[in-house]
């Protein structure tokens, strides 16, 4: 009987750290930008402006952050494979005693590394050592187009928040709603991906909430000692 196949957790790194870095921003940033010009003085539509405005460029310019620099990523996985499999190719054995080598140091002995090395590269060399001597795996594999949708869709969804509740607000009560309502979706995000990645949830829940109320703070602060000195 086939033993079935377990599901890690570490799996889920790669979408999982675009998407809790898009939502987080998403927040802070929107809910920042929003609140300091709020604390100015200006008008409800100039809020609503700002808001909007830091949703759509915040979502583009993560889509476009994330794709650049996994793109840069996956070039350097591409040129490694390909140095890679010209040693293979050229120096077969050489590469052979190379991953036995690790295998040893991982504390295999050396005849049993070496008839692990001699049958992983039977079946795949390249994978074996893109395995085992690169660090490259299918899950730290460079995914450019699916890190950049992620954090393009969460930094919106997390932009939302804010936004809705300006949108949502009395005009005497946005200063305070807006941080609250943002602590509270930064905080329940926090746990979530904690929960998500099989991680304890308080200590990543109250570091984002503290972050990001200190990030709206200042924000804040600037938008007061500006809005009064214009």
């Amino acid at each position: 009987m086939q033993a079935s196949r377990e599901q890690h957790l570490i799996a889920r790194i790669g979408w999982l750290r675009a998407a809790v870095l898009g939502a987080n921003d998403g927040i802070i940033s929107t809910g920042s930008l929003m609140l300091g010009v709020a604390v100015a003085a200006t008008s409800p539509g100039q809020i609503f402006l700002a808001g909007l405005a830091g949703l759509v460029a915040g979502a583009m310019s993560m889509a476009a952050g994330e794709f650049v620099s996994v793109n840069s990523q996956s070039d350097t996985e591409k040129a490694e494979l390909k140095r890679e499999s010209e040693e293979l190719a050229e120096n077969p054995e050489f590469e052979k005693n190379e991953l036995a080598q690790i295998y040893v140091e991982r504390g295999l002995s050396p005849e049993l590394a070496q008839q692990v090395a001699a049958q992983l590269m039977a079946k795949d060399a390249l994978a074996a050592h893109a395995r085992d001597e690169l660090g490259m795996t299918e899950v730290s594999e460079a995914r450019p187009l699916q890190a950049a949708l992620a954090s393009a869709v969460t930094f919106a969804a997390g932009a939302a928040i804010p936004f809705i509740t300006a949108l949502l607000s009395p005009p005497h009560a946005v200063l305070y709603l807006i941080p609250a309502v943002s602590i509270v979706a930064l905080a329940a995000l926090g746990a979530l991906g904690a929960k998500l990645g099989g991680a304890a949830i308080l200590k990543p829940t109250a570091r984002v909430a503290f972050w990001g109320a200190f990030a709206m703070a200042v924000t804040a602060g600037v938008g007061a000692l500006v809005g009064h000195s214009v």
